[in-house]
């Protein structure tokens, strides 16, 4: 059962978004960015107050992502990351990015904190970043 609202167009959306973002960290990399766009949709707190759909969510500005303003991106999205996608819309979390709302690729180490949200963890290539269960209690 989705745990956010979402048609087949916005599943595709999700898709072309994770794969865009972390192909590089292949299938369990990129359900960890539709965590982090499901968490964001959710939230409703600090960056994401008033982000309540998935087209709002992809090309929020500023403060979006930086994929979307890239061809790769607007690529068809393939059977295997819809299923992907479909898997975050369903509410399926996997560590490190179960609570977060931020996720960047560093060049090195992974710094404590972000833009003054907590360091939760990295996989492969990129860290995440979540909020303070107190600040945004919806993605906790």
């Amino acid at each position: 059962m989705a745990v956010v609202k979402a048609n087949s167009e916005d599943v595709k959306l999700l898709a072309r978004l994770m794969r865009a973002e972390a192909e590089g960290d292949l299938d369990l990399g990129m359900l960890m960015v539709g965590n982090v766009g499901v968490n964001r949709i959710l939230a409703n707190c600090l960056d994401f107050k008033g982000i309540r759909t998935m087209d709002q969510m992809v090309f929020q500005s500023p403060g979006g992502y930086e994929s979307t303003q890239k061809g790769y991106f607007y690529q068809r999205a393939r059977e295997r990351d819809i299923r992907l996608a479909q898997r975050a819309i369903n509410g399926e979390r996997t560590w490190p990015a179960t609570n977060a709302l931020w996720f960047f690729r560093p060049a090195g180490d992974c710094p404590p904190t972000w833009y003054n949200q907590q360091n939760v963890g990295r996989y492969k290539a990129h860290c995440f970043f979540a909020p303070e269960a107190g600040e945004c209690p919806a993605v906790y």
